[in-house]
Protein backbone atom coordinates (compact mmCIF):
# COMPACT_ATOMS: atom_id res chain seq x y z
CA UNK A 1 0.00 0.00 0.00
CA UNK A 2 2.62 2.50 0.60
CA UNK A 3 3.70 2.65 -2.66
CA UNK A 4 -0.12 3.73 -3.41
CA UNK A 5 0.08 7.08 -1.29
CA UNK A 6 0.11 10.29 -2.56
CA UNK A 7 -0.18 14.10 -1.63
CA UNK A 8 -2.98 16.43 -1.91
CA UNK A 9 -0.55 18.23 -4.29
CA UNK A 10 -0.36 15.14 -6.72
CA UNK A 11 -0.55 16.52 -10.31
CA UNK A 12 -3.49 13.52 -11.02
CA UNK A 13 -5.57 15.03 -8.76
CA UNK A 14 -5.56 18.66 -10.72
CA UNK A 15 -9.01 17.75 -12.52
CA UNK A 16 -10.33 16.40 -9.61
CA UNK A 17 -9.87 20.15 -8.11
CA UNK A 18 -11.16 21.35 -11.13
CA UNK A 19 -14.04 19.74 -11.02
CA UNK A 20 -14.88 21.24 -7.60
CA UNK A 21 -14.00 24.30 -8.38
CA UNK A 22 -16.55 24.70 -11.30
CA UNK A 23 -19.52 22.64 -10.06
CA UNK A 24 -21.61 24.27 -6.75
CA UNK A 25 -20.65 21.09 -4.93
CA UNK A 26 -19.50 19.90 -1.74
CA UNK A 27 -17.21 16.26 -1.70
CA UNK A 28 -15.97 13.57 0.54
CA UNK A 29 -12.93 12.21 -1.51
CA UNK A 30 -10.47 9.78 -0.41
CA UNK A 31 -6.83 8.94 -0.94
CA UNK A 32 -4.04 6.96 0.63
CA UNK A 33 -1.93 9.71 1.89
CA UNK A 34 1.83 9.91 2.33
CA UNK A 35 2.84 10.29 6.04
CA UNK A 36 6.14 11.43 6.17
CA UNK A 37 6.93 10.35 9.74
CA UNK A 38 5.66 6.61 9.20
CA UNK A 39 2.78 4.39 7.49
CA UNK A 40 0.30 6.49 5.07
CA UNK A 41 -3.23 7.42 6.44
CA UNK A 42 -6.33 6.52 4.83
CA UNK A 43 -7.21 10.05 4.42
CA UNK A 44 -10.33 11.74 3.53
CA UNK A 45 -11.27 15.62 2.33
CA UNK A 46 -13.83 18.14 2.35
CA UNK A 47 -13.18 20.03 -1.29
CA UNK A 48 -15.37 22.92 -1.75
CA UNK A 49 -14.63 25.33 -4.35
CA UNK A 50 -11.82 23.75 -5.72
CA UNK A 51 -9.96 23.87 -2.39
CA UNK A 52 -9.36 21.19 0.03
CA UNK A 53 -11.20 22.66 3.22
CA UNK A 54 -10.54 19.94 5.87
CA UNK A 55 -8.78 16.25 6.34
CA UNK A 56 -9.35 13.17 8.37
CA UNK A 57 -7.29 10.66 8.65
CA UNK A 58 -8.78 6.98 9.63
CA UNK A 59 -9.32 6.50 13.57
CA UNK A 60 -9.50 2.82 14.01
CA UNK A 61 -7.49 0.55 11.75
CA UNK A 62 -8.86 -2.73 10.97
CA UNK A 63 -5.83 -5.69 12.37
CA UNK A 64 -4.59 -6.45 9.08
CA UNK A 65 -4.53 -2.37 8.65
CA UNK A 66 -2.04 -2.14 11.60
CA UNK A 67 1.17 -2.79 9.78
CA UNK A 68 0.52 -0.76 6.63
CA UNK A 69 -1.23 2.64 7.86
CA UNK A 70 -1.11 4.63 10.83
CA UNK A 71 -4.05 6.45 12.63
CA UNK A 72 -5.18 9.74 14.12
CA UNK A 73 -7.28 10.78 16.94
CA UNK A 74 -8.74 14.37 15.11
CA UNK A 75 -12.30 14.78 14.48
CA UNK A 76 -13.00 16.37 11.10
CA UNK A 77 -16.12 18.84 11.09
CA UNK A 78 -17.18 21.05 8.67
CA UNK A 79 -20.57 23.24 7.65
CA UNK A 80 -23.15 22.47 4.62
CA UNK A 81 -26.56 24.81 4.61
CA UNK A 82 -26.48 25.36 8.24
CA UNK A 83 -25.35 21.75 9.51
CA UNK A 84 -22.20 20.19 10.92
CA UNK A 85 -20.94 17.16 9.27
CA UNK A 86 -18.51 14.90 10.75
CA UNK A 87 -16.29 11.92 9.28
CA UNK A 88 -15.74 8.38 9.52
CA UNK A 89 -14.05 5.84 7.58
CA UNK A 90 -14.58 1.78 7.38
CA UNK A 91 -12.95 0.30 10.54
CA UNK A 92 -14.32 3.15 12.48
CA UNK A 93 -17.13 1.48 12.89
CA UNK A 94 -15.84 -0.60 15.81
CA UNK A 95 -15.39 2.60 17.85
CA UNK A 96 -18.36 3.94 19.44
CA UNK A 97 -16.16 6.69 21.13
CA UNK A 98 -15.81 8.42 17.65
CA UNK A 99 -19.07 8.86 17.35
CA UNK A 100 -19.91 9.94 21.03
CA UNK A 101 -16.79 12.95 20.32
CA UNK A 102 -18.55 13.81 17.38
CA UNK A 103 -21.88 14.22 19.45
CA UNK A 104 -20.17 16.05 22.25
CA UNK A 105 -18.59 18.69 19.64
CA UNK A 106 -22.10 19.65 18.33
CA UNK A 107 -21.59 17.62 15.09
CA UNK A 108 -25.29 16.62 13.80
CA UNK A 109 -25.03 14.08 10.87
CA UNK A 110 -22.00 11.45 10.52
CA UNK A 111 -21.13 10.77 7.27
CA UNK A 112 -19.52 6.76 7.17
CA UNK A 113 -17.93 5.79 4.28
CA UNK A 114 -16.00 1.80 4.11
CA UNK A 115 -14.70 -0.91 2.19
CA UNK A 116 -14.98 -4.02 4.04
CA UNK A 117 -14.08 -7.09 2.00
CA UNK A 118 -15.66 -10.27 1.73
CA UNK A 119 -14.53 -13.40 3.03
CA UNK A 120 -14.78 -16.83 1.03
CA UNK A 121 -14.45 -17.85 -2.41
CA UNK A 122 -14.62 -15.36 -4.81
CA UNK A 123 -15.99 -17.81 -7.64
CA UNK A 124 -18.67 -19.00 -5.58
CA UNK A 125 -19.74 -15.47 -3.76
CA UNK A 126 -23.26 -15.13 -2.63
CA UNK A 127 -23.87 -11.26 -3.07
CA UNK A 128 -26.87 -11.17 -1.04
CA UNK A 129 -25.41 -12.96 2.30
CA UNK A 130 -22.48 -10.38 2.06
CA UNK A 131 -24.83 -7.42 1.72
CA UNK A 132 -27.07 -9.04 4.72
CA UNK A 133 -24.39 -9.30 6.64
CA UNK A 134 -23.34 -5.71 5.98
CA UNK A 135 -26.38 -4.62 6.58
CA UNK A 136 -26.67 -6.19 10.09
CA UNK A 137 -23.10 -4.42 11.39
CA UNK A 138 -24.35 -1.32 10.08
CA UNK A 139 -28.14 -1.50 11.98
CA UNK A 140 -26.44 -2.77 15.17
CA UNK A 141 -23.40 -0.09 15.54
CA UNK A 142 -24.21 2.82 13.33
CA UNK A 143 -28.17 2.73 14.55
CA UNK A 144 -26.88 2.48 18.18
CA UNK A 145 -24.43 5.24 17.93
CA UNK A 146 -27.06 7.22 16.32
CA UNK A 147 -29.60 6.29 19.18
CA UNK A 148 -27.14 6.81 21.59
CA UNK A 149 -25.74 9.93 20.77
CA UNK A 150 -28.49 12.04 18.93
CA UNK A 151 -26.89 11.62 15.52
CA UNK A 152 -27.97 11.08 12.15
CA UNK A 153 -26.01 8.92 10.56
CA UNK A 154 -25.61 7.76 6.80
CA UNK A 155 -23.25 5.19 5.46
CA UNK A 156 -22.08 4.82 1.38
CA UNK A 157 -20.26 1.51 0.77
CA UNK A 158 -18.43 0.12 -1.71
CA UNK A 159 -19.89 -2.73 -4.20
CA UNK A 160 -19.03 -5.10 -6.80
CA UNK A 161 -15.72 -6.69 -7.33
CA UNK A 162 -12.36 -5.80 -7.97
CA UNK A 163 -9.30 -8.14 -8.71
CA UNK A 164 -8.50 -10.09 -5.58
CA UNK A 165 -11.95 -8.82 -3.26
CA UNK A 166 -15.83 -7.87 -3.52
CA UNK A 167 -17.40 -5.52 -1.47
CA UNK A 168 -20.78 -5.66 -0.37
CA UNK A 169 -22.30 -2.52 -1.06
CA UNK A 170 -25.45 -0.90 0.75
CA UNK A 171 -26.34 2.66 1.27
CA UNK A 172 -27.95 3.87 4.50
CA UNK A 173 -29.52 6.72 6.58
CA UNK A 174 -29.92 6.51 10.31
CA UNK A 175 -31.92 9.14 12.33
CA UNK A 176 -31.28 10.17 15.79
CA UNK A 177 -33.41 7.81 17.17
CA UNK A 178 -31.44 4.70 15.61
CA UNK A 179 -33.90 4.00 13.01
CA UNK A 180 -33.26 2.93 9.18
CA UNK A 181 -35.23 5.40 7.30
CA UNK A 182 -33.71 4.85 3.97
CA UNK A 183 -31.69 2.34 2.63
CA UNK A 184 -30.76 1.03 -1.01
CA UNK A 185 -32.57 -1.76 -2.58
CA UNK A 186 -29.43 -4.60 -2.29
CA UNK A 187 -25.45 -5.34 -2.81
CA UNK A 188 -25.57 -3.52 -6.10
CA UNK A 189 -24.04 -0.16 -7.47
CA UNK A 190 -26.63 2.79 -6.60
CA UNK A 191 -27.38 6.07 -5.31
CA UNK A 192 -29.05 6.90 -2.32
CA UNK A 193 -30.52 10.47 -2.38
CA UNK A 194 -31.98 11.43 1.16
CA UNK A 195 -33.01 14.59 2.94
CA UNK A 196 -31.05 15.54 6.05
CA UNK A 197 -34.35 16.55 9.05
Amino acid sequence: MPEAAIGWDDYRLAPLFQWFHDNPITGVVGIIERNPSGNPFIFQGIIRGGELLHVYHKTHLAPEELSLDSADDELCIFSQGGINFGLAICADIEGEDLFRRYSEAGTQVVLHSSAPGLDGDQTTRNWQSGYGWWNGECKAKLGKYARKHGLTIAAATQSGRIVDEDFPGGGYMFDPTGAMVSQTEDWSEGMLIVSVP
